[in-house]
């Protein structure tokens, strides 16, 4: 189940979590002025994006000035607050992710012997690539049209990049075609189903940091990427049949005709209709 909630007031927070993802939730202010917070600290991981205005940013004993295109970064337990500055409008998105689901995945990168969590050293930061990373990966988590496997693999991919982009210490992708091919085969297999994360790792034996990586590098395309495209391909044996457009669509494991019929057009520059004309 989706949950958005929030006021009217651009001053009230927006939470976006869905049980399936159990490990993280998001939260949105488009108006931060009314915003304030005392000094706090979350039990859990927590990362941010200023995407509008600036504000002030404490952390533990720093306090400085952070500006739209800055990504913050607080390990569980960093007291931590961010408020307006002379009543300046600014906006935020923010993350919070569950400490074991992020141990467990730097332990899959080998950036830990064991499962204890590694922390953070950098508190703040303007590398564009994560910034614009984290504000996709809001956009697809609170995309009613994404399926859990795009979210999923979306969460799973803009952490990996946040924790290699942030340790020196960049992992190489060992060999592992067969599984990779493994992995490929399933999705075909499986495609007009709701597929998790976990089926398609089990079916492959790859962890999902691993998948995410080498499946991308490897086919060209992401495991959901790649999930779409065979869908629309499914979808057009469907449509040279004569199927009714919106019966394809559910077929094919789609939420909508209308969803269905944005990504056909992406895939194809062509409506579903004119394809099948």
């Amino acid at each position: 189940m989706k949950h958005l909630s929030g006021k009217n007031a651009d001053t009230a927070p927006r939470f976006w979590r869905d049980d399936a993802l159990p490990f993280i939730e998001a939260r949105a202010i488009a108006d931060g002025r009314e915003v304030c917070y005392t000094r706090h600290s979350h039990a859990h991981f927590s990362i941010g994006a200023i995407t509008a205005g600036r504000s002030t940013y404490m952390h533990e004993q720093m306090d400085c000035e952070v500006s739209t295109g800055t990504v913050v970064l607080m390990n569980p337990g960093d007291v931590h607050a961010c408020n307006p500055i002379d009543y300046q409008p600014w906006s935020y998105v923010m993350l919070y992710v569950e400490t074991p689901w992020l141990s467990d995945l730097q332990h899959q990168l080998g950036f830990s012997q064991d499962q204890a969590f590694r922390r953070f050293a950098v508190t703040h930061t303007t590398d564009r690539s994560l910034f614009d990373g984290l504000k996709n990966l809001y956009t697809v988590l609170t995309d009613t049209d994404q399926d859990i496997l795009c979210k999923h693999s979306a969460a799973v991919e803009y952490f990996t990049e946040v924790q290699q982009c942030l340790n020196p210490g960049e992992q190489p992708l060992r060999e592992a075609n067969s599984r990779l091919e493994r992995a490929a085969e399933y999705i075909r297999e499986n495609c007009t189903q709701m597929l998790k994360l976990e089926d398609i790792c089990e079916a492959a034996q790859l962890s999902p940091s691993y998948l995410i990586r080498a499946f991308k590098q490897h086919f060209g395309m992401t495991p959901h990427a790649f999930l779409i495209n065979r869908r629309i391909q499914f979808a057009q044996e469907q449509l040279r049949r004569g199927k009714l457009i919106a019966d394809v669509a559910l077929e094919a494991g789609f939420s909508d005709q209308a969803h269905f019929q944005r990504v056909f057009k992406q895939h194809l520059a062509a409506t579903p209709g004119q394809y099948q004309r």
